[in-house]
């Protein structure tokens, strides 16, 4: 059975390195050791042992000298580099995967560094297209008691749902310092994220801070994710403490099963389409590569027949499929048309030497004869000028 992938995604600070850090203890103390993989190339020291680390293939400062970045071009970079190896980085897990049921994956805590990434997307796209694949967003819910930036936070979750296209697990970190019941209540029941909001409108306007556009804005985002909150698992949990990872693990069991139903299914025939796509486009290619070398294929009727659209669509019965015929093979023996008048007088031809002689004499003598006349004509105005 293929191990079960968790991706930990979540805001700087929200406590993702903690939270891998609890849950691989957690794994373990259950028998159940992970195989983790850290993906933060720029973290000094991580707080749990990591099967794979890209530190271990891809130095951050060097990168920052070498490319002459700054720390989130760097960490990209470092992302970009390491998805080339991507491929045997599967391999490895799939080795070990009779030996393992999770497989845990620590991102950078630059969550645009990762997500919105190309790298990202292949990282992400690379298990998830080998192993159930499950998305766990992680949220820091002390800083989330104000509803405008629980919507905020909300909203990045939504996006990350649908750039990643997996199953996702909202977790509500540090429940030790601040339960996140306040947070399931208000996705769970529009009216009392309204109160909440109300009561937040009236804190603001006193202190004299609120924006009535943003609390409309805020009411009107929170009808929209509904519909996004019905696709999710809620579980609160403390890093700290250990209370809710057991909910967390099955959540994950539950986002598994729903992977395997409906998303490894959706994925199966996407990859199904690019593939007849590009079947389709191959055999195009190369039926167009024939119809250039001029090879027959015994399949088609008529050897002349292309699938060229500028070919095809102009094509009308008796018009031979779009296709000029040369003169011989219609059968027609055309003259050739001379545009000079009077007789092809004017083709010169080795015949012709003579003929050619004799009009260039005629046209010299006739304006030799002009150019006298008219010189004469002008002597004998200027004499009878001169008399007069």
């Amino acid at each position: 059975m293929a191990p079960q992938t968790v991706i930990c995604i979540g805001m700087a600070g929200s406590g993702k390195t903690t939270f891998m850090q609890r849950l691989n203890s957690h794994l373990h103390s259950k028998k159940s050791a992970p195989y983790v993989i850290n993906l933060d190339p720029a973290v000094l020291k991580v707080p749990f042992g990591a099967n794979i680390d890209i530190r271990d293939s891809v130095k951050y400062k060097k990168v920052m000298e070498n490319y002459n970045l700054g720390p989130n071009g760097a960490i990209v970079t470092s992302l970009n580099l390491f998805s080339t190896k991507i491929d045997q980085v599967i391999q490895l897990v799939e080795k070990k995967s009779d030996k393992f049921k999770n497989v845990i994956i620590d991102t950078p805590g630059q969550i645009e560094c990762f997500i919105w990434s190309a790298s990202g997307a292949i990282i992400t796209e690379a298990f998830a297209s080998t192993f159930p694949t499950v998305i766990a967003y992680i949220v820091d819910t002390p800083r989330n008691t104000s509803p405008t930036t629980f919507i905020s936070n909300m909203l990045y979750a939504c996006s990350i749902l649908y750039k990643t296209k997996l199953p996702m697990i909202i977790v509500f970190n540090k429940t030790d310092v601040k339960k996140a019941d306040f947070a399931k209540e208000w996705m769970s029941d529009f009216e009392a994220f309204q109160e909440a909001l109300r009561r937040d409108e009236d804190l603001n306007a006193e202190t004299s801070s609120g924006s009535g556009y943003m609390n409309s804005l805020v009411n009107s985002m929170s009808l929209m994710l509904e519909e996004f909150y019905s696709q999710l698992d809620v579980v609160g949990v403390s890093s700290f403490t250990g209370e809710g990872f057991d909910e967390f693990l099955d959540a994950v069991d539950n986002k598994v099963e729903e992977y395997d139903k409906f998303y490894k299914a959706e994925r199966e025939r996407i990859l199904k389409e690019k593939e007849e796509k590009e079947k389709k486009r191959k055999e195009k290619n190369l039926s167009h590569l024939m119809n250039d070398l001029g090879i027959a294929d015994d399949k088609k009727e008529n050897k002349d027949e292309v699938d060229v659209l500028s070919d095809t669509e102009s094509i009308e019965e008796g018009e031979n499929d779009g296709l000029v015929l040369p003169d011989e093979e219609e059968g027609i023996e055309a003259e050739r048309e001379y545009t000079f008048p009077d007789d092809r007088n004017g083709e010169v031809t080795d015949n012709s030497d003579a003929a050619l002689q004799a009009r260039y004499q005629e046209a010299y003598e006739k304006t030799a004869k002009e150019a006298s006349s008219k010189t004469a004509e002008n002597i004998a105005k200027y004499i009878s000028n001169t008399q007069g």
